[in-house]
């Protein structure tokens, strides 16, 4: 492997260093959205249909927790990146052993009250009915491994920051092989059933964080802390704080979302809907690993080369990667458009969700292409350090339209209300961040060359 400097971020040229880092991201992505794909085709035809409600009513209160971990990172690599930039190495290392403290603390803490009220949170979220007794077990098993997770998304992150994006992609590939494998054997061969799923997922947890671990005190690592740098810093935390907000507030309200949607659903079409939109959840996640890989490696390329002011850089970096995202999701887009029914009948036999399936999907992934513009433009307001603007665009899909959307439109078209809301949050939340980013780009970046 060639040695990759984070000095490179602000030197090589911008296709080449977006796909340097582009490319192990996306295929990171992949594999743990083939991951999440495979664990629920499993979980699907060995345990059931029910299986895959109950995994789907579990995922956002684990996510949320772990979203810590990612805010952290996501806010402590946006300083690191800069401060690199600015040659600024006190701070980098000050950063990082800040993130690591928070996260720890935070997490844990989470993680255990999450325990001591796991029959209300499970209740909230839609385990009703058949659905509660596999998500209690499910959750509870998952929840001893969700620290180990938000340490391993924190330090992935910081992984990126320093300019080394195939440890971050390896990093992602130990969970997502080991859940795969863990799942075979405790599910198909030693039939635990449902704790055999959550074990699997809490073990591949574990196998990550000590990949990551050894990362840090191996010689690939420009970050070599001590105990000094562990002890928080006001500044510092604010700082983390202002700017994983956005990404916590993001992954916030993606759990309300699933509140909303397992709640409405369930009313609406019982269990089959809530299968359904498990099924369609996965496939989001795996239909969006072009463009998040996109964006993970176009944060740490637009960080560092604001922190050295090098503002053309920056511009040239966001053109480059909204066209970068935008070709491959529309890739995506079309194969999805084509084949939702081949797509469902992996997840299932069961009929009714075969029957329901495609056509949600269909509405849910129609404007897919755009989106590229959406999620580009809300990561570059993180990347420099602008946290307000940051954290109400990521809000604007979500929190501004969908939410709305998905509590009014089913009063007036039933369950279709629900679907059409995903295609019309994408379209306006759109709509919104291309004006904010272009008039951003003006005011800031478009200043005159300097003499060579």
């Amino acid at each position: 492997m060639a040695k990759i400097s984070s000095q490179d971020l602000g030197s090589l040229p911008i296709g080449k260093i977006l796909i340097k880092q582009a490319v192990p991201a996306s295929i990171g992505i992949l594999v743990m959205s083939l991951n999440i794909l495979v664990d629920t085709i499993f979980v699907g035809h060995w345990i059931g249909s029910t299986a895959i409600a109950a995994i789907n009513v579990v995922l956002p209160v684990s996510f949320f927790i772990a979203a810590l971990g990612m805010a952290i990172g996501i806010g402590g690599s946006s300083i690191i990146s800069r401060a690199l930039g600015a040659e600024s190495n006190d701070k980098a290392l000050k950063t990082f052993g800040n993130q690591i403290t928070l996260t720890i603390l935070l997490t844990v803490s989470l993680a255990v009250i999450g325990l001591i009220y796991s029959d209300a949170i499970i209740l909230a979220f839609g385990g009703k009915g058949a659905i509660f007794e596999p998500a209690k077990i499910y959750y509870t098993i998952v929840l001893y491994g969700v620290p180990f997770l938000a340490l391993s998304m924190m330090g992935n992150t910081v992984i990126r920051a320093e300019g080394k994006p195939k440890f971050a992609m390896y990093a992602m590939m130990i969970p997502s092989v080991s859940n795969l494998l863990l799942d075979y054997i405790f599910i198909n061969v030693l039939d635990f059933g449902m704790a055999g799923a959550a074990w699997a997922t809490s073990l591949s947890y574990i196998l990550c964080f000590i990949y990551i671990w050894w990362f840090f005190i191996s010689k690939h690592s420009e970050l070599k802390i001590n105990l000094s740098h562990f002890g928080l810093n006001t500044s510092i935390v604010s700082e983390i704080g202002s700017l994983g907000f956005v990404t916590l507030s993001r992954q916030a309200v993606v759990s309300i979302t699933y509140l909303f949607m397992n709640n409405i659903l369930y009313d609406l079409g019982g269990e089959t809907s809530v299968t359904a939109y498990a099924i369609v959840g996965r496939m989001l996640m795996f239909a969006m690993f072009p463009v998040l890989g996109v964006t993970q490696g176009f944060l740490p390329i637009a960080g560092f080369n604001y922190g050295a002011q090098n503002y053309d850089r920056v511009r040239q970096t966001i053109n480059t990667a909204i066209k970068y995202a935008a070709v491959l999701s529309t890739g995506i887009f079309i194969i999805l458009m084509i084949f939702p029914e081949a797509i469902t009948r992996m997840f299932t036999t069961n009929l009714s969700v075969i029957e329901q399936t495609p056509n949600d999907m269909r509405w849910v992934f129609a404007a897919t292409p755009i989106i590229a513009v959406q999620l580009i433009g809300a990561a570059y307001f993180q990347a420099i350090g602008k946290a307000i603007p940051a954290l109400l665009l990521t809000l604007t899909r979500q929190g501004f339209f969908f939410i709305p959307l998905i509590l009014i439109l089913p009063k007036y078209y039933g369950e279709l209300g629900v679907w059409i809301s995903f295609p019309i949050s994408d379209v306006l939340s759109t709509i919104v961040t291309a004006y904010f980013l272009n008039k951003e780009v003006k005011a800031t970046l478009l200043v005159p060359k300097q003499p060579s």
